[in-house]
């Protein structure tokens, strides 16, 4: 069963994001609150009343009984109301950006992350309810931190977990594994063999995760995620990046100004803000 992780970020943790430095650091801790409701969905309009007569001459004829009307152009999202934010206060731009796996059509969203990061810990069903509003021409991407110490291990663990197939059902449980249950360690010295049993759970050998923890492949993966979180100058965790231009990092306003900033910065990238 996929561990659902309710964690909100206590007003301290809001202050500082988790750094590259090798200190372990402390357990989340987890929240009592319940977590708020999504959005209802906007009711539908009214249909026409019925009039009894024949249309005009010229007019469209109306849909046969039981037939579906077509549905009305959804409204192109807009940038959050508000000051806009500030380049070098509330992000940082990047010169010659360019987006981590660019897909035609589509923002992305970049979410640079550590598992050993406890704010990265509150931040996550935060994010997850986010992500959940976000329209189809966003695409949220997840790059795993691995500044050295106890951080590249868990990059090594989560591109692992992708090739494996158990990203998804994984990910949030990992989260809890570390700063909830505290049942895997958190220092430069853990490897495979300390990670493997978590992965057991979802039903991957411990070899097999071995073998592809230490492979060429996942080599080329966190290489790849480290030389994208040097080009876009990230300095803590969690951190957003749009498009590879934009990089947002968590401050003393905690997660949803940081959110709010990046809502902006999407909107900027698909044509929305002026």
């Amino acid at each position: 069963m996929k561990t659902r992780l309710s964690l909100l970020l206590p007003l301290l943790l809001c202050l500082a994001a988790c750094s590259g430095q090798g200190d372990a650091p402390a357990p989340a801790q987890p929240d009592t609150g319940a977590a708020p409701a999504a959005p209802a969905s906007a009711p539908a309009g009214d249909a026409p009343a019925a009039t009894g007569q024949p249309p005009a001459a010229g007019a469209p004829a109306a849909p046969a009984e039981g037939a579906s009307a077509p549905a009305a152009p959804a409204p192109a999202p807009q940038p959050p109301s508000g000051p806009a934010p500030v380049a070098g206060v509330d992000f940082v731009e990047i010169p010659n950006g360019q987006p981590f796996q660019p897909v035609a059509g589509k923002v992305e969203v970049v979410e640079v992350f550590g598992y050993t990061c406890p704010h990265c810990a509150q931040f996550e069903p935060v994010l997850q309810a986010w992500k959940r509003r976000q329209p189809a021409d966003v695409n949220v991407v997840a790059v795993p931190a691995a500044f050295g110490g106890f951080w590249t291990p868990y990059a090594r663990a989560f591109y692992a977990a992708e090739t494996l197939g158990v990203l998804e059902r994984s990910h949030e449980a990992m989260f809890a594994a570390i700063h909830l249950q505290r049942s895997l360690p958190v220092n430069a010295n853990v490897g495979a063999e300390q990670i493997a049993p978590f992965y057991a759970q979802y039903g991957v050998d411990a070899k097999r995760f071995a073998d592809t923890y230490n492979s060429f492949g996942v080599d080329a993966k966190v290489n790849r995620a480290r030389q994208f979180a040097t080009r876009v100058r990230i300095e803590g965790t969690p951190s957003m990046v749009v498009n590879g231009k934009y990089t947002v990092a968590v401050d003393g306003q905690g997660f949803e100004k940081m959110l709010r900033t990046v809502d902006w910065l999407v909107a900027q990238e698909r044509g929305g803000a002026r």
